[in-house]
């Protein structure tokens, strides 16, 4: 158990306040930086073995939010909902999942963990008048602005186009509420495939937190940008794979590669090399003599801790954590595939395998 953990129990147990930090901070506790799925499992065990739980849950939590440390017993969530300020729309979902749910492992992938759904929302008042609105969405390079009065009460939404066709019908539309169109929202704890059929309808969703809040808005573009940022991963592994098995190639006999398989390699027999998965590569390649065979001029031991490396980051990559990988690891996946593009500029002529 870490020190941190232990403390905490320690001080709620002789009635002192449970600590309040971020979801990165407490992250940090042990020595972790994101969510992946051994570190969540790791800390689950560290939390249960001390008789704690986060709230809200660390893993759903987005990354720079506060979350509470404490003792189990003590926790309890207001499932309540204020119908005087929640307003009547088709996206809001169900109340916030009960203490049983949050403790659990979460497999969805909840809009809570966007930063967009984190940020202060800019809005206008209803009283606004249009030089105001139009100064604001210019200035921002806006699409969309809530019109509200406070951080939990929104009257409507309005953009350019509810602008343009307000102004086209009306001569007498000069604030905010008269260009207001109803907004969509959804819950922050609703999952992102919730939002997205909402997003691509109308471009954008606000978002409510637990304590009625709006606390952000998604729009298409931050939809593309989190899409762009969870698949670039997967492309360029596919892609350094690719040529790693361009470079094996047919250097080497069936009977060649089947000697360097692992023992959680793929049933069957290995007959080239997109039998073969990573470990494979690396095991074939740092043996000096198949070494030789590839016909690379650069030193093996460099080039195998680089495919190892790449290899751990596949392994995270793999198990699909929404929060991605690191931003280093991403960097890492770039020069490397650049330097393979490069070797396949020079790369010698294949001779045939014996």
């Amino acid at each position: 158990m870490t020190p941190q953990l232990s403390s905490a129990a320690h001080d709620q147990a002789n009635g002192r306040p449970a600590p309040t930090i971020t979801t990165r901070e407490f992250l940090s506790w042990f020595g972790a930086q994101r969510r992946g799925y051994w570190i969540v499992r790791h800390i689950r065990r560290e939390l249960e073995e001390a008789g704690l739980q986060t709230i809200p849950d660390f893993e759903s939590n987005y990354i720079d939010s506060l979350l509470t440390v404490q003792l189990i017993e003590s926790a309890t969530i207001d499932n309540s909902i204020d119908s005087e300020i929640l307003p009547s729309t088709d996206e809001l979902v169900a109340p916030f999942p009960a203490i049983t749910t949050l403790v659990s492992k979460d497999p969805t992938y909840r809009i809570s963990k966007l930063s967009a759904a984190n940020q202060t929302v800019i809005s206008v008042k209803p009283e606004s008048t249009l030089a105001e609105c139009i100064g604001i969405l210019m200035l921002h390079n806006f699409s969309q602005l809530p019109v509200m009065s406070g951080e939990r009460t929104v009257h409507g939404m309005l953009s350019w186009q509810s602008i343009g066709s307000r102004l086209a019908l009306s001569n007498s539309a000069t604030i905010a509420r008269d260009f207001a169109v109803p907004h969509h929202e959804i819950r922050k704890s609703a999952s992102l495939f919730e939002a997205i059929p909402i997003i691509i309808a109308n471009e954008y969703v606000l978002v409510r937190a637990e304590d009625q809040r709006i606390s952000g808005i998604i729009t298409a573009t931050d939809l593309t940008e989190q899409f762009r940022y969870l698949s670039e991963p997967f492309l360029l592994l596919a892609e350094i794979e690719n040529i790693v098995r361009t470079i094996i190639g047919d250097r080497f006999t069936a009977a060649e590669l089947n000697q360097c398989r692992g023992p959680h390699g793929i049933e069957g027999s290995v007959e080239g090399p997109e039998d073969l998965n990573f470990g494979d590569y690396i095991r074939l390649l740092q043996n000096p003599d198949k070494w030789q065979k590839v016909g690379l001029a650069i030193d093996r031991g460099v080039f195998c801790k680089e495919l190892d490396i790449v290899r751990e980051i596949r392994n995270a990559v793999m198990h699909f954590d929404p929060e991605g990988i690191l931003d280093t690891e991403v960097e890492k996946l770039r020069n490397f595939t650049g330097f393979l593009r490069q070797l396949q500029t020079i790369f010698p002529p294949l001779p045939q395998a014996h």
